[in-house]
């Protein structure tokens, strides 16, 4: 390199330099994350410490602790085994995660390009040869004519220098998307994890209410066969018989409906966990299987705006209109750009690396928007609507998870009152069907009494076994409302960091 390249290239790096130090303006808003709403309770009214109890596994009291934190595979509170290799297995073949994950590599790979190709120099490098013919015209001489082989070699420069902080802007805008589709991904594995638990629950309650009809069935199929041999005998009317061959009819014709619950709940489950139905062979869940976890852990309710992946991503999309504000407004203001080129020109191509055929270039170029029919200031306007849309539906994602919990702690107590009242609503219908049974075999009552405690004791027995799994699904959803405790162990959710496959480096 000759003394003068050399001067070149020191005078390009300082001007270059100097330009980035003076690139430390950026335009528009600093974004900050809203504060979190300044409560300290979910519901209106206090929470009782402890719900009330019921006789069975199922009708244990459960405690509610504040402040309590949620472990990441949260559903290992059910202390149910097929449950975990269940969800162990959908974890690992959901085509939902999958995609998720796909769709964050992507957004991570955005944004190392913004990067590279908004914030550092663009370098290129060029090597060349043309055959080319000179007009002696264009010097002057008409006479002049000569064909010749042209070689070349070069590097060339070019930064945007990001004086009010566009680049800088759609950077912080392209890293937000990427932390979006973070929270997306842990949103569905919190929601892939709790499906599967809200229907592993819902088969163990369509089995235990199938189970239950099918024993009131053969049980008034025996009263029916007693009352047809009375009626043979003269004993009763024609007309009880046929009320009890309806009831009967009733009652197995309530059990079709439920198998084919039972049936898409199964299907549903060997799709959450990635599989054919036709290929499925999932375990049988029972509510026996289940253990009602006893203690609730309830996070602190300034703590749920860091905890929810929906409210999570709904900040992100905010940050992310934030920052557009920034480019729609760097917009407005002057652009400059350096470029610079250095290389060899010559005849040969040898001489195309010789130091003596050397040429370069630096030059620097200012564009100003002067008059753009108010499209500019229409697109800024544009971003702070934008933004303000963002703000709204962040306010709303809060208010939502808050109501989420709410409705959630509030169904706990609830349903564990309503399954006490059913539990002695169950044993009442009982003791009355028992009673009247044999006052009807000695005459102590008409046979519609009879079918009237039939009825009842039914309709308590299904009442029984859906107030039963309630406790657990509202449980679930109770933890799911909360966030789902993923950020107690990183490992455990596929959210936690960027994955492996989505580092790059840039070009």
């Amino acid at each position: 390199m000759t003394p003068l390249s050399r001067r070149a290239a020191w005078r390009l790096a300082g001007a270059l330099c100097g330009c980035a130090a003076l690139a430390g303006c950026m335009v528009g808003p600093n974004y900050r994350t809203p504060d979190a709403p300044t409560t300290d309770s979910f519901t209106a009214q206090p929470m009782p410490d402890q719900t009330a109890s019921a006789p069975g596994a199922s009708g244990a009291a459960q405690r509610f602790a504040p402040g309590a934190d949620i472990p990441a595979e949260w559903w290992s509170l059910y202390h149910c085994a097929p449950l975990d290799t269940l969800i162990r297995e959908a974890l690992a073949n959901s085509p939902n995660l999958a995609a998720a994950q796909a769709a964050l590599r992507q957004a991570h790979q955005t944004y190392l390009a913004q990067v590279g190709g908004s914030l550092l120099p663009q370098v290129d490098g060029k090597l060349g040869a043309t055959r080319e013919k000179i007009n002696g015209v264009t010097f002057g001489e008409p006479g002049l004519t000569e064909d010749l082989n042209l070689y070349n070699t070069g590097i060339d420069v070019s930064y945007n220098l990001d004086v009010f902080g566009a680049s800088r802007r759609s950077v912080e805008a392209s890293r937000a998307q990427e932390e979006y589709e973070r929270w997306q991904l842990q949103a569905t594995w919190l929601t892939l994890t709790s499906n599967i638990v809200t229907a592993a629950i819902k088969e163990a309650s369509l089995r235990a209410q199938i189970e239950a009809t099918e024993q009131i069935a053969d049980a008034e199929a025996q009263q029916l066969h007693v009352l047809e041999q009375q009626f043979a005998l003269g004993g009763v009317a024609r007309t009880s018989v046929l009320s009890q061959e309806t009831l009967v009819a009733q009652t197995r014709a309530t059990l079709p409906p439920l198998r084919q619950s039972l049936d898409q709940t199964r299907d549903q489950l060997a799709m959450l966990a990635g599989r054919l139905p036709s290929e499925a062979s999932l375990p049988e869940f029972r509510l026996d299987m289940f253990t009602l976890p006893d203690t609730v852990p309830v996070s602190v309710p300034s703590s749920i705006v860091h905890q929810r992946p929906d409210i999570l991503a709904a900040d992100a999309t905010l940050h992310q209109a934030s920052a557009q504000v920034g480019v729609a407004t760097a917009a407005m203001y002057p652009q400059l750009n350096l470029t610079a080129s250095w290389g060899t020109e010559a005849l040969t191509p040898a001489g195309a690396f010789q130091a003596g055929n050397t040429i370069w270039s630096i030059g620097a170029g200012l564009t100003a928007p002067l008059f753009h029919g108010g499209q500019l200031l229409a697109k800024k306007r544009a971003a702070e609507a934008a933004y303000d849309e963002a703000a709204a539906q962040y306010r709303q994602t809060v208010l939502q998870a808050f109501q989420n919990v709410a409705d959630s702690l509030r169904a706990l107590d609830h349903d564990a009152t309503g399954l006490k009242a059913q539990d002695d609503a169950w044993r009442a219908a009982s003791d009355s069907l028992q009673l009247t049974q044999g006052q009807y075999k000695i005459g102590g009552v008409s046979y519609l009494s009879l079918l009237d405690a039939q009825r009842q004791y039914q309709q308590a027995v299904v009442n029984l076994a859906q107030a039963r799994a309630a406790r657990y699904s509202d449980t679930a959803a109770l933890i799911q409302s909360l966030g789902g405790g993923w950020w107690n162990e990183a490992a455990a959710t596929p959210a936690a960091g960027t994955p492996a496959s989505a580092t790059g480096t840039t070009q």
